[in-house]
């Protein structure tokens, strides 16, 4: 298959979301291309997109180093964060959360990492939805807690969380917490109330604190919303911790700059008492580009959403056509597809499509022992080079 095959998404393309050059890409330090260029691939794993920073967002950072504002932050009670994340729950999804109780960390991981140093001892059960993101597996890991899995089933029209097998494992296991995932990376899935509501209950019948990463959250197709976890009720609040950053939403991960809010005032409380500085600070560059995302990024946004929500179709119209035996769900949120090559017989696809196809995907056991057949593909990108990665991808998977 010639890459011109793989061309199909029809109209003008986006100013700046599709006037990307590969070659000036391949310049860039940061770990999506250079550990591809390395190799001389193209990139489709890690989750960052290769568009242009937003506007006001370059806009922001300039002026800060215009104005050599680069000293000691005046921040001794918190960050202008801590009101910007609450208003900006309410304005988005009508959840009013104490803008008290959020405190600043580096990115989602240091803040998974914390809330589970702070409510758990090695040994203790963690749930979580598999696959997952990889650095959450692994960090139970290495925190010595043991995984009890709460996985996705492909239901045939779609991803869907197996309630039959999870509350009997949560009844033998009685996990101290649950780790939810929502959007979902890597399946896509956006929960619907009803799911949500069954999960609530379940944490309250067995008395498991919610950890809720929604990093994702404004990454989210029509007709799919997102609602937030700790929107549920006060009862549910009153358990759960929110992690969430505009890392991912405005490509913003080398910045370094997350939120967590503490629904639980006792587990707010003992993070309180841990010396100053100990979890690390945010940097001013962080604090100043999530203000200008959250302020004046909604039209950039708009725009992404569109080119993303475009791509996603593109993706799945490209993977039925050319290898209709791929078992693939076209995500609800996200920028992220997740593809089964298992009907193919192929055992490492991951390696096929980067020893064949010449491109770099993430995917396999890292996400999961179940994931071993599976390939995730960023589609965060311009439509050439996108096609370029689905040319790519579906001569390495194909007959």
């Amino acid at each position: 298959m010639t890459s011109d095959e793989c061309l199909s998404v029809d109209g003008p393309g986006v100013t700046g979301f599709d006037d990307l050059d590969f070659d000036a890409l391949s310049a860039r330090s940061g770990a999506k291309w250079a550990r591809a260029v390395a190799d001389g691939l193209a990139p489709a794993w890690v989750a960052d997109m290769d568009f242009p920073v937003a506007p006001p967002i370059a806009d922001a950072l300039r002026d800060l180093v215009d104005r050599s504002d680069l000293g000691y932050p005046d921040w001794f009670h918190g960050t202008p964060l801590r009101e910007e994340f609450a208003n900006r729950m309410r304005m988005r999804y009508g959840w009013e959360p104490d803008p008290g109780a959020v405190r600043e960390q580096t990115d989602l991981i240091q803040a998974l990492q914390l809330v589970l140093h702070l409510s758990t001892t090695r040994g203790d059960a963690v749930a979580i939805q598999t696959p997952n993101y990889p650095p959450f597996l692994a960090s139970l890991r290495r925190m010595g807690l043991q995984q009890v899995d709460f996985p996705l089933v492909d239901r045939g029209e779609g991803w869907a969380l197996d309630f039959e097998t999870f509350v009997p494992l949560v009844a033998r296991r009685r996990p101290r917490v649950l780790v939810l995932v929502n959007p979902h990376n890597p399946t896509g899935r956006v929960y619907t109330r009803e799911e949500l509501e069954r999960i609530a209950e379940i944490a309250e019948r067995y008395d498991m604190l919610v950890v809720s990463d929604e990093i994702h959250a404004e990454l989210t197709y029509e007709p799919h919303r997102h609602i937030p976890f700790a929107s549920l009720g006060p009862e549910v609040a009153a358990r759960t911790v929110t992690l969430t950053s505009a890392s991912k939403a405005f490509n913003l991960a080398g910045l370094r700059c997350a939120v967590v809010h503490y629904g639980p005032a006792f587990l707010l409380r003992r993070r309180d008492a841990e010396p100053f500085d100990l979890y690390g600070t945010v940097s001013v560059p962080g604090v100043i580009a999530t203000l200008a995302a959250w302020r004046e990024g909604d039209a950039w946004q708009q725009d992404l959403l569109r080119v993303l929500d475009r791509n996603r179709r593109h993706v799945d119209e490209v993977l039925r056509e050319r290898i209709p035996a791929l078992r693939h769900h076209m995500p609800q949120g996200t920028y992220l597809t997740w593809v089964n090559t298992g009907p193919l017989g192929i055992d490492d696809p991951v390696s096929a499509v980067r020893d064949r196809g010449r491109i770099l995907v993430d995917g396999g056991v890292r996400f999961g022992s179940a994931a071993r057949n599976f390939v995730r593909i960023n589609f965060a990108t311009s439509r050439t080079i996108l096609d370029r990665i689905l040319c790519g991808v579906t001569d390495a998977l194909g007959p």
